[in-house]
């Protein structure tokens, strides 16, 4: 059996221009209301920022101060119509330009995301991607602002996809980030590419 092409790709940063967590609240609260829960959020950002709590630890309170207690089918609605009216926006037309290639050689494409699949996930179907990202935790019928599992970062990306997929199928395997958090799948590629697209 002729091996397969594999892209391994990461959302935030390197297919978009700018973190989409930060862009969805805006889209659903308003940038009045994002700046004033970042302002109140900040000694946890500035924790986070000099390596004192982890990434995790630092987004569940975002996605607490922001989403907690919204229900889950309001939340997946906005999600959903973020992803398709302001995350097209977003997207950097080079690496756009890549992931057509990849359709065109029939290329197996999967989304590697912190984010939360809520709204990776509709833009990845809308285009024939998989998608592997972070799951956020659900209870009675709210979102909670906890994270379902792992973040879905660092090390975790690379146990995510072993789960997803085996690896040893692919000949070639072309890996695309932008951050620390995307080197351990980075140390994956036959073909890593670092910030291709800045």
């Amino acid at each position: 059996m002729t091996r397969q092409k594999l892209a391994l790709l990461d959302f935030d940063g390197t297919l978009t221009k700018k973190d989409t967590l930060f862009e969805i609240i805006r889209f659903v609260h308003g940038k009045r209301n994002l700046y004033a829960g970042l302002c109140r959020l900040s000694p946890y950002l500035l924790l986070y920022k000099s390596g004192m709590i982890p990434n995790w630890k630092a987004k569940e309170k975002v996605l607490t101060h922001f989403f907690g207690n919204m229900p889950y089918d309001l939340f997946q609605k906005k999600c959903e119509q973020f992803a398709r009216e302001r995350l097209p926006a977003l997207m950097r037309k080079n690496a756009l330009d890549v992931l057509r290639q990849f359709n065109d050689e029939d290329v197996k494409v999967i989304i590697v995301s912190a984010s939360a699949e809520n709204w990776v996930l509709p833009w990845c179907i809308a285009q024939k991607f998989e998608c592997v990202a972070t799951r956020l935790e659900t209870k009675n019928g709210k979102i909670t602002g906890k994270i379902s599992g792992k973040n879905c970062y660092g090390i975790e990306k690379v146990n995510r996809i072993s789960q997803a997929i085996d690896l040893s199928e692919y000949k070639t395997i072309c890996v695309y980030g932008d951050s620390k958090g995307d080197k351990p799948m980075l140390a994956l590629a036959t073909h890593a590419h670092y910030r291709a697209f800045h």
